[in-house]
């Protein structure tokens, strides 16, 4: 299939971080007080990035697993304080230290991007508790350059204008 095939197919639209996406999981539980701030016990999307799109740097408030589908390897670059960049490459091939999940800590900055910059990628994406738009926060290129300065080509490369 096309990576067109596969947006039509799964019935992608387009994510404000970057590349296509469809939720396809929310649980009917809840955690926390009810209201606004209670969230869903877990949620599940699947994402895809295809040729230059990137997923831009963004955090949000709970832990996200990444699983990889299909299509060509994936890279995860997440920014923690006092250390370097951490590269984590969703894919098949694990004798190139390529891994079929990633895990993404609470809070952390993180953007996905394809290394060659062709091809798709196809994953599913799980936050717990549940994602919730209210905790989402897209990085701009000032707040993450005054916070990692020693980073800034690849922050302005991964950032929204």
């Amino acid at each position: 299939m096309t990576t067109a095939d596969i947006i039509r197919h799964l019935h992608l639209t387009p994510h404000p971080e970057g590349g296509h996406y469809r939720e396809t999981y929310r649980s009917g539980h809840t955690l926390g007080p009810a209201g606004p701030d209670a969230r869903h016990v877990s949620t599940a999307i699947y994402y895809l990035l295809a040729g230059q799109d990137k997923s831009h740097f963004h955090r949000i408030k709970s832990d996200e697993l990444w699983f990889f589908h299909q299509g060509q390897p994936l890279d995860i670059i997440l920014l923690l304080q006092g250390q370097p960049p951490t590269t984590v490459t969703l894919g098949t091939d694990l004798a190139a230290g390529q891994v079929p999940q990633a895990i993404i800590p609470a809070n952390t900055w993180f953007a996905a991007r394809l290394p060659h910059g062709t091809g798709h990628a196809l994953v599913s994406c799980t936050v717990a508790p549940g994602f919730d738009f209210a905790d989402f926060e897209l990085a701009t290129r000032e707040e993450l350059t005054a916070e990692f300065p020693h980073l800034t080509e690849l922050i302005g490369e991964l950032t929204l204008g």
